[in-house]
C-alpha cells in the first residue's frame, strides 16, 4: 500500500489498510460461534497506526464485538498496543514485530468494575501478501490462559 508513514511507523506499513474475513471462536465459558470481522489499521502522520476492529455473527450479520486502539513503535523491533473495548476493557500490549509477525502480550487488563475479569491476552498477527491471520489467548473469567478467536482476514482497496 503506496501510504505516507512516519519514519518510525515503516514496520508497520503491510498492515496498513482495511482488512475483512472470518473467524471463528470458543472458549470454556461460551458456545463456538463464527464471525465476520473487519480490521484497519490506518496512519495519521504521527508516529503511531490506528486500529479499529468490528465483527458481526455470521449468518445473521448481528453486530458482536469491536475495540479500538493503537500500535506504537518502540525500538527497533519493539512494540506496544492498546486498545479499549466498550465492555469496559483495556488492554496494555508489548510485543516485537519481525518480518512478517507481529506478537503481543498483555502486561495490563483493567476494567471496569461491571466488565467481565480478564487477566492476560495474547494475540499474533501473521501477515502474508494480502493475507492476515491472527489468533488471540485469554486467560479470563476464572480460566487459565487459552485459545479464543482466530481469522483469517484479506485485504481490500
Amino acid at each position: 500500500m503506496n501510504v505516507d508513514l512516519a519514519p518510525e511507523c515503516e514496520r508497520f506499513r503491510g498492515l496498513v489498510g482495511m482488512w475483512v474475513g472470518r473467524g471463528s471462536g470458543e472458549y470454556p465459558t461460551i458456545e463456538p460461534f463464527e464471525y465476520l470481522e473487519e480490521v484497519t489499521f490506518s496512519h495519521l502522520g504521527r508516529p503511531f497506526v490506528a486500529y479499529a476492529q468490528k465483527t458481526r455473527r455470521a449468518g445473521t450479520g448481528e453486530p458482536l464485538h469491536t475495540e479500538m486502539g493503537y500500535l506504537r513503535p518502540v525500538g527497533d523491533s519493539a512494540v506496544e498496543m492498546l486498545i479499549i473495548q466498550p465492555t469496559g476493557i483495556a488492554e496494555i500490549h508489548t510485543g516485537t514485530i519481525g518480518g512478517e509477525v507481529l506478537d503481543l502480550r498483555s502486561n495490563t487488563v483493567c476494567s471496569t468494575p461491571t466488565a467481565k475479569r480478564v487477566d492476560v491476552v495474547t494475540r499474533r498477527f501473521v501477515l502474508e501478501g494480502d493475507s492476515l491471520a491472527y489468533e488471540m489467548h485469554m486467560a479470563a473469567v476464572g480460566q487459565p490462559l487459552q485459545f479464543h478467536l482466530r481469522a483469517e482476514l484479506r485485504r481490500v482497496d
